[in-house]
């Protein structure tokens, strides 16, 4: 069983996975390699996550820019995708992680989008760690959608435009429900969001790690927790102010 985490460990912890096609280039090897090496460092992610007793997990897999790369590549993606939920949905279930799928995954075709949905459902039970993973997934796009449903609503007679606020308009994300990030954590040296969570990042602790994503690690993940444990989160509030912590905004 996992320890009990301190005060200063974040409940959730969302990370941009960067790096792999340039861990493969750097060693004159094809980007499937850095791929396939990647998903072993998810593999340790997740087993660190749990040790730290994190509770939720997010995963940026495949953004919905990824479409635009090679066709190849978009395939070879996808058979690892396919390949993970395989090899690793019966470990992942054994452990008490639940799996949760945001992001436009009707994309990948009707066969693995059952085979998501399936995944989700046999984990639905599990408690330990809720592991999030964003596939084909754009924040600009999430944000879109959900004014869309709200204002289809508004026009239906359902909602009253007037009671529109932050909580109404999460409600309508695809991470309805579900904590906002307390830290995000890009790999590869990069510092950007890259299209990433925008809405629900907004008061995350943000650390680049210059580790590409294959090399990325229990070490590296338990540094990014001392730093988070290090950083002063005020919420706007004043650094003598108690600040809370955001609520969790049930789906409508």
């Amino acid at each position: 069983m996992p320890r009990q985490p301190p005060p200063l460990t974040p409940r959730h912890i969302a990370i941009i996975m960067d790096g792999n096609g340039r861990w493969a280039t750097r060693r004159g090897l094809p980007r499937v390699a850095g791929h396939r090496e990647g998903v072993r460092a998810v593999r340790r992610t997740i087993e660190a996550a749990i040790e730290h007793g994190v509770r939720w997990l997010t995963l940026f897999a495949f953004s919905s820019e990824n479409w635009r790369r090679p066709a190849d590549e978009v395939t070879d993606l996808t058979f690892l995708l396919r390949h993970y939920l395989h090899s690793e949905l019966k470990e992942l279930d054994e452990a008490g992680v639940r799996l949760h799928i945001i992001g436009e995954r009707d994309r990948f075709g009707p066969a693995l989008d059952r085979e998501l949905a399936d995944a989700e459902a046999r984990t639905a039970t599990n408690e330990r760690l809720n592991l999030v993973i964003a596939l084909s997934y754009g924040a600009r796009a999430e944000i879109a959608a959900a004014a869309r449903r709200i204002a289809l609503k508004a026009r239906a007679g359902t909602l009253d435009p007037a009671s529109i606020d932050e909580d109404s308009f999460t409600a309508h994300l695809a991470t309805a429900g579900m904590p906002d990030p307390d830290l995000v954590i890009r790999t590869s040296g990069e510092q950007r969001l890259s299209n990433f969570l925008l809405w629900q990042a907004a008061y995350a602790e943000l650390i680049f790690d210059d580790a590409l994503w294959p090399d990325f690690g229990a070490a590296n993940l338990a540094g990014a927790i001392a730093e988070y444990a290090r950083r002063e989160r005020r919420f706007g509030a004043r650094p003598t102010a108690s600040a809370p912590v955001p609520p969790i905004v049930s789906a409508q």
